[in-house]
């Protein structure tokens, strides 16, 4: 391992998905991880109902805001908010190539226009004293410049920027939706590789295409930390093997152990008004691989089954299935 970096493992902000809930769910799972918010506009800030966006248990802590604008005055002012909120780093998009987010002008995008990007993380950093960091692609389109990359890094660190999160793939700003901008163009972690053995006084969080203990081992040999996106979610067991690996931490015992916990959460969200719909859902790829993963996905997207209300039932069910798939002892 490189470094003792806080970075060495953490979840991406993934768009619809890393919500509170599950970053909640998480956090059971890997104890030191860095998590991080969906992305939030600074207009859904600034214009819109903030607390909403901004709300998490203190219990997700380490926890990051991703914002994604591009005028400096509003992220500095999203920044104040986030750093009021308590959270513990604020992160710039420059990854994001939906054609949406291109309309605003921010996201891949920005790569081209580092200066601007710059002047986002000085305004920022001028604002907070929590860190800024930023989440980027290699590359624009087919151009696989080393050079593009290097220089856009080297500018954001004259302005302050010490972390980085290198999603290693171009983005294709056209031709490709955000899905298959995820798969398509290539996995190049080489340019991150290269960027920490260049620039070594900088952090650098490698992202993209991560799916194993194998692959985390591999990079936590060549930069400071991993970032896992949509491998984390769908087998989020995933964070407690890493967990262990990475930190040398205690992990759960067992997944009806982590059922129980978000039992106990999701009766205090249903008591606040909330449904248990909304913490559910990302807990389906809990039994990933294992016996009564089935089960447990069908259980859990069942309507007439949430509609019961009753959150205790999700660790009935955890147990349940544990149970059954233990071996019988003569």
């Amino acid at each position: 391992m490189l470094s003792l970096s806080a970075h060495r493992l953490a979840v991406a902000p993934m768009m619809d998905w890393t919500d509170r809930h599950c970053r909640y769910f998480h956090r059971l799972l890997a104890p030191r991880a860095w998590l991080y918010s969906e992305m939030i506009t600074t207009g859904a800030l600034l214009h819109g109902d903030a607390a909403r966006h901004l709300e998490f248990d203190p219990a997700e802590q380490p926890v990051a805001l991703q914002l994604g604008g591009s005028e400096p005055d509003e992220l500095a002012a999203c920044a104040r908010l986030a750093e009021r909120w308590g959270y513990a780093e604020v992160n710039l998009n420059c990854g994001c190539p939906s054609v949406r987010v291109q309309r605003g002008a921010f996201g891949a995008c920005l790569m081209a226009e580092p200066e601007l990007v710059a002047d986002c993380v000085k305004a920022m950093r001028d604002a907070v004293s929590i860190p800024v960091t930023v989440k980027h692609r290699i590359g624009l389109g087919r151009d696989e410049d080393y050079a593009f990359v290097r220089a856009f890094v080297e500018t954001l660190a004259r302005a302050g920027c010490r972390t980085f999160f290198v999603h290693a793939r171009n983005a294709w700003l056209t031709g490709l939706s955000p899905r298959e901008n995820r798969e398509i163009p290539p996995l190049r972690y080489d340019v991150a590789h290269r960027l920490k053995r260049e620039l070594p006084e900088l952090e650098i969080v490698v992202n993209g295409g991560i799916a194993t203990v194998g692959d985390v081992e591999r990079e936590l040999a060549r930069v400071d930390g991993v970032m896992l996106g949509r491998a984390a979610y769908h087998n989020p067991w995933l964070l407690v093997a890493l967990e262990a690996g990475v930190f040398g931490g205690r992990a759960p015992r067992c997944r009806a152990e982590v059922a129980e916990a978000m039992a106990a959460y999701a009766a205090r969200h249903v008591a606040g008004g909330g449904n248990l719909r909304q913490v559910t859902r990302h807990m389906l790829g809990l039994f990933h691989g294992q016996h009564g993963a089935r089960t447990w996905r069908r259980t859990l997207s069942d309507p007439q089954w949430l509609d019961g209300g009753d959150p205790a039932r999700l660790a009935e069910l955890a147990r349940a299935l544990e149970a059954a798939a233990e071996p019988l002892v003569a």
